[in-house]
């Protein structure tokens, strides 16, 4: 971001639309940028139609101001400017939106800020449409230490399954998917397809544990704890209800689970998006259920790590590809 430019840690949702970079420290860990080192930043003028595309939006004199409040009840409130946007030496998007940070809360942690990737009009999706077409991937990896990527334009890969992606009208930006059925160890489990159709569900990157329907995390819970029967089990995790105690197993059989989409499109979960490692001593369920059955179920990147995901908005495709990095 910025000329000359200047990296920036970012986290990217397909569940945002804003483009966030903070230009304060946020509990001296965020890294930050400062308008005035770049010869190409300018703050947007409250008269401007991009100001008028915010969701929530005001002024300071003749500055436009956003504001911004996300799932986990982190918030951002700065000035909207544009700068210039370097993904790469062949990637520059001049003249790019986004919301310079003053006041941040919430846990944004080292992150410098959030990469929207959603269908909104502020996104960098929509406002790379010209070069990109709107189509992107990525794959994220199972580890920190591992190796993802995030790509822009081009087509999916041969390998990848591809399903519809669907439009809520209360929720238009969100990317939504036809979840059908969900299987453990081969079995499919006795659910409705109306439990889900009835909700929807999204897929975001920015969620971090897949939220479903409470009858069919029920199911799922009870499948995968008679398959995991011979563990002890171990403390709940915050929102995660099953947990077992595996610090005194050399190796362990964990059930597999496969989503099954419209188009009889099957994801198998790598096993690292089926379990989620507090330690060897609580290996948990990485799925939790709805609070209210008339919540939408999300798909988060717990579930999506080492998954290849590929959208085409377009077309109105996602697509999947299993292994498509560490």
């Amino acid at each position: 971001m910025s000329s000359p430019s200047s990296s920036t840690p970012e986290a990217m949702s397909p569940g945002s639309n804003a483009n966030l970079v903070p230009s304060i420290v946020i509990n001296n860990k965020s890294q930050f940028s400062i308008p005035t080192q770049s010869s190409t930043y300018s703050n947007v003028s409250c008269s401007a139609p991009a100001c008028a595309e915010l969701d929530r939006s005001g002024c300071s004199g003749t500055t436009c101001l956003y504001g911004v409040l996300y799932g986990d009840n982190s918030t951002t409130i700065g000035f909207y400017a544009k700068d210039t946007l370097t993904i790469s030496s062949s990637d520059i998007l001049p003249g790019f939106f986004f919301g310079c940070g003053q006041n941040n809360t919430g846990l944004f942690g080292e992150t410098a800020g959030i990469l929207g990737l959603g269908r909104g009009p502020t996104s960098l999706i929509s406002q790379s449409i010209t070069k990109y077409n709107g189509v992107f991937s990525y794959c994220l990896p199972s580890t920190s230490s591992s190796t993802g990527y995030l790509t822009f334009g081009g087509e999916a890969p041969e390998n990848f399954n591809c399903t519809q992606m669907l439009t809520d009208s209360s929720m238009p930006t969100f990317y939504f998917i036809g979840l059908q059925s969900i299987s453990v160890a081969g079995t499919k489990l006795s659910i409705s397809p109306t439990v889900f159709s009835n909700v929807g569900t999204l897929i975001d990157s920015g969620t971090v544990i897949s939220r479903l329907p409470p009858a069919a995390y029920s199911s799922l819970r009870d499948a995968f704890r008679q398959q995991m029967a011979k563990y002890p089990m171990a403390p709940a995790f915050q929102l995660l209800d099953t947990c077992y105690d595996l610090s005194s197993y050399e190796t362990v059989d964990i059930p597999t689970v496969s989503l099954e989409f419209t188009g009889d499109v099957v994801v198998d979960l790598d096993i690292l998006g089926i379990v989620y490692v507090v330690s060897l001593s609580q290996v948990c369920l990485g799925f939790a259920g709805n609070s209210d059955a008339g919540d939408s179920g999300i798909i988060g990147n717990v579930q999506q790590r080492k998954l290849g995901v590929f959208y085409d908005v377009g077309n109105k495709v996602i697509g999947f590809g299993s292994g498509a990095c560490d």
